[in-house]
């Protein structure tokens, strides 16, 4: 299993604890974005730039992404599309994609733009809060741990 990480959003936070995370298991950690991202030294973790553009990082993802791979993302096309690949996506509030519950999530992502593109104030996340850190810890782990499993 590889880890790769829509970057362009991903909190510090969580990037921390995929750092220590992918040192800690030897789990590969790439992270791609449209701009430098620093990580810190590690056999286990690279980083991808590519050029700036609507998509261009998801896309790229999506290119290299396989089965059995997981993508963190806030993102809920990309999750949609790696979904489809057979490879797992998490958000960094802890939530797991899944077949089952993506379709759904696309959905209310549609409505909810369709009310701000009229003009419906629909407000924004939450602060990233101390149960979401451990609640994507946790299920990382989890993640982790269940792949190491099956090897």
């Amino acid at each position: 299993m590889k880890i790769w990480v829509d970057a362009d959003a991903c909190p510090v936070v969580i990037k921390e604890i995929l750092f220590k995370a992918a040192n800690r298991t030897g789990t590969s950690l790439t992270l791609v974005a449209n701009h430098y991202v620093r990580t810190p030294p590690s056999p286990n973790i690279n980083s991808i730039q590519v050029s700036a553009g609507f998509d261009v990082a998801d896309n790229e993802i999506v290119k290299r992404v396989e089965a059995n791979d997981l993508v963190i993302t806030g993102d809920i096309p990309l999750a949609s599309e790696v979904i489809d690949k057979g490879a797992q996506a998490l958000n960094p509030r802890g939530e797991l994609y899944t077949a089952e519950n993506i379709r759904l999530r696309l959905n209310m992502r549609d409505f909810m733009d369709t009310l701000r593109s009229s003009g419906i104030e629909t407000g924004g996340q939450a602060a990233m809060s101390q149960s979401d850190r451990k609640a994507f810890a946790d299920n990382l782990d989890k993640l982790i741990t269940r792949h190491a499993g099956k090897n």
